[in-house]
């Protein structure tokens, strides 16, 4: 009896020892869990409103203009302005071609005119003439008495679209000791303005590049086509 219980004991002893040695080791994989031991489902939408949801959805799909830009923003240029409706024509052409939006409107607006040089607050009629003649005679030939100006009477010594031309001639006519000045004038016409929405990825350096910075308004400044 006695040798039979040695002999279940070392049975036992020999099992509990294969036990250890046949364990597989832990190895990467994976694991398969149970539904009920991940607890409650998770609410995703805490703390949203549902109609914002949808909103979101509608912005992304078919919804208005202007929510859709309020999301994926937008790049637009304004060129202008141009005072011949034909040079706007051909401009808004020229971007339409290229597959871009694009949108012409019209308004009055005071446009720069260029830079007139004046001898202005002139007293009577004899003491233009004298001043007329000596311009005359300085090779300034040009020059004529305007009475347009109630203020007074005036000698106009022509309109300069460059100052530096308008510089030359104001000098000459001070070399004369006469108080010629520069008068930047302007004048309200209508004026035209082409919208342009830029393609995607498509930047606005060759527009300011043909039409210069000054006429190319960009970012907030710029008006998308309507």
């Amino acid at each position: 009896m006695k040798n039979i219980l040695l002999a279940l004991l070392l049975a036992n002893i020999l099992y509990f020892m294969w036990g250890m040695l046949t364990e597989e080791e832990s190895q990467p994989g994976v694991a398969f869990v149970q539904e009920s031991d991940l607890g409650p489902p998770l609410d995703v939408t805490t703390g949203r409103d549902s109609d914002d949801v949808a909103s979101v959805g509608a912005v992304l799909g078919s919804g208005e203009p202007s929510a859709l830009e309020a999301v994926v923003g937008r790049s637009c240029v304004t060129i202008g302005p141009f005072r011949d409706k034909p040079d706007a024509d051909s401009a808004e052409l020229e971007y339409a071609n290229e597959g871009m939006n694009v949108s012409q409107r019209g308004t009055r607006a005071q446009v720069f005119v260029g830079h007139w040089v004046w001898i202005r607050n002139i007293a009577d009629d004899a003491t233009a003439k004298d001043i007329l003649a000596r311009l005359n005679a300085g090779g300034l030939g040009d020059a004529y008495i305007d009475r347009s100006d109630e203020a007074g009477l005036k000698i106009s010594l022509g309109l300069f679209g460059d100052v530096s031309g308008a510089e030359k001639i104001e000098l000459q006519a001070r070399s004369l000791d006469l108080p010629a000045e520069i008068i930047p004038s302007t004048s309200e016409r209508d004026v035209f303005f082409v919208d342009i929405g830029l393609l995607p990825g498509r930047g606005a350096g060759a527009i300011v590049e043909k039409y210069g910075q000054e006429r190319v308004q960009l970012r907030d400044a710029a008006t998308c086509p309507q």
